[in-house]
């Protein structure tokens, strides 16, 4: 597969065990457990998700157990001291949930993962329905394409299909990811953009750009 962008749909997981929100406290820390996942989607009869609960909601219950719940502020949706109370899914879960479209591209997956400080999203469609769910390690999975997969898309979508004039004949070698560009190239002033370009194919690990210009011939007498 080369010539098209990875998204969210092609590495998720598409069986997802999803509690409902009158789920009981019990029965969330038996299937975290025994699915060894650190949060679950919680959705609703239409299976929309309505939230997520994790293990740190669960966790709650014993940061506050010897505390006087009821002398905490009560700030924000659903706050801590609350959720040491809850019995159900309902009760204990983080919403709204932050989701991801199947059609998103990894990267911007990626990115709310780092920025929201998550290990998982609830994929969903555009009615909010549970589709999968994509985990960091799945975004690394890209990173697993074999290397002739990589030199192919290389030298037919950027070598060949964007610079077909510019840079001329360049030898592509990929090794664990770690592209090598050489050869000599009729216009060093694309260099710089077929360089991001190829860094910006999934699975690529590094890029050495070994292109240089032309030879220059000797000035005849």
């Amino acid at each position: 597969m080369y010539g098209c962008e990875y998204t969210v749909s092609d590495v998720m997981t598409r069986s997802v065990v999803a509690p409902a929100a009158g789920a009981r406290f019990k029965d969330i820390v038996r299937t975290i457990r025994t699915q060894r996942i650190s949060a679950l989607p919680v959705i609703d009869a239409g299976n929309r998700v309505v939230g997520v609960v994790s293990e740190a909601d669960l966790l709650r219950k014993e940061e506050f157990r010897d505390s006087d719940q009821d002398v905490h502020p009560r700030t924000g949706p659903v706050p801590a001291h609350d959720k040491a109370r809850g019995v159900t899914a309902a009760d204990l879960m983080t919403s709204p949930a932050v989701t991801m479209g199947p059609h998103e591209p990894l990267a911007g997956a990626a990115r709310v993962m780092a920025r929201r400080g998550i290990k998982r999203l609830p994929v969903v469609d555009a009615d909010g329905v549970l589709r999968g769910i994509v985990s960091r390690g799945d975004l690394l999975r890209v990173f697993l394409r074999p290397d002739q997969e990589i030199a192919e898309e290389i030298r037919h979508e950027i070598i060949g299909g964007r610079f077909p004039t510019e840079i001329g004949p360049v030898r592509v070698e990929v090794h664990e990811g770690v592209v090598t560009l050489a050869g000599r190239v009729r216009d060093t002033s694309v260099v710089p953009l077929a360089e991001r370009l190829v860094r910006s194919v999934e699975g690529v690990v590094d890029v050495r750009c070994e292109l240089a210009g032309p030879r220059h011939r000797p000035a005849l007498e």
